[in-house]
C-alpha cells in the first residue's frame, strides 16, 4: 500500500507546511528543494536508468528520454515552473488555474508509472512532491482561491500518481511499453532535478549548506 499512500502523504505534508508556517522558513524551503532535486536525480540514475537500458535498445532509450525532457518543457510552459519549486504566474482573480492544474496532473500521472511494489522510486516521488504541494498551496491561497478549489486541486493532484502506479501495475500493458514510458519519465525527472539544482542557489554562489543538502540527498538515494 505504501506506493499508493506515500505520494498522497507528500501532498498533505506540503500543504500542511504552508498552513503551519505561512511565510516562514524561506531558507529552509530552498534547502528542501536542493535535497529533493539531488535525491530525485540520484534515485533516477541508480534505480530507473539501468533498468530501462536493460530492457530497451540504447539509442531508442535515449530517444525516449529526450522525448520526456521535451514533454516536461512543454508542461512547464503551462505550469510556469511549479514542478521545480516556484510558479511564475499571476492569478489575482478567482478564475481557476486550469493550465496549471492540467499540466501538474499530467506530470503527476506519468511519475506514477515507474513505481512498483518493491521500487524505491516512491521515496523520490515523495520527497519531490512535498515542495511542489507547498508551492501550489501557497499560490492558491495567495490567488484568493476558494477552500473548495484548493481542496479539489490538491486532492486530484495527489490522486494522479497512485492512479499512474495502479495502471502500470494492474493493466495489461506490454513490458516494452512500460519501459518506454519509464524512459520518458526519466527524461522528465532529469529535467526537473537538474533545474532544481541550478535554480536553488543564490546567484550561482558557493553555498556550503546547499552542498551538504545535495550530498545528503545523493547519499540517501544510494543507501536505500
Amino acid at each position: 500500500m505504501l506506493p499508493y499512500l506515500l505520494p498522497i502523504f507528500a501532498v498533505i505534508i506540503g500543504a500542511s507546511l504552508v498552513v503551519l508556517t505561512r511565510k516562514k522558513a524561506h531558507f529552509n524551503f530552498k534547502l528542501l528543494l536542493a535535497f529533493s532535486g539531488a535525491f530525485l536525480l540520484a534515485l533516477t540514475l541508480f534505480e530507473l536508468l539501468p533498468e530501462v537500458y536493460h530492457h530497451l535498445d540504447a539509442k531508442q532509450t535515449g530517444l525516449f528520454i529526450m522525448f520526456g525532457i521535451l514533454i516536461q518543457i512543454i508542461l512547464e510552459f503551462f505550469s510556469k515552473g511549479a514542478e521545480h519549486g516556484h510558479v511564475h504566474v499571476h492569478n489575482h482573480g478567482k478564475h481557476f488555474p486550469w493550465a496549471l492544474f492540467l499540466s501538474l496532473c499530467i506530470h503527476s500521472f506519468l511519475e506514477g508509472f515507474p513505481i512498483h511494489e518493491h521500487n524505491d522510486m516512491v521515496y523520490g516521488v515523495l520527497v519531490h512532491k512535498i515542495p511542489i504541494a507547498t508551492v501550489i498551496t501557497g499560490f492558491l491561497i495567495h490567488s484568493k482561491a476558494t477552500k473548495f478549489q484548493v481542496i479539489a486541486f490538491l486532492t486530484i493532484f495527489a490522486a494522479m500518481t497512485p492512479i499512474g502506479t495502479f495502471i502500470s501495475n494492474h493493466m495489461n500493458i506490454a513490458s516494452q511499453n512500460i519501459s518506454a514510458i519509464n524512459a520518458i519519465v526519466i527524461g522528465i525527472f532529469l529535467h526537473i532535478s537538474t533545474t532544481i539544482l541550478f535554480e536553488s542557489g543564490e546567484g550561482h554562489k558557493f553555498n556550503l549548506t546547499k552542498l551538504i543538502a545535495i550530498v545528503l540527498g545523493i547519499a540517501m538515494a544510494y543507501i536505500i
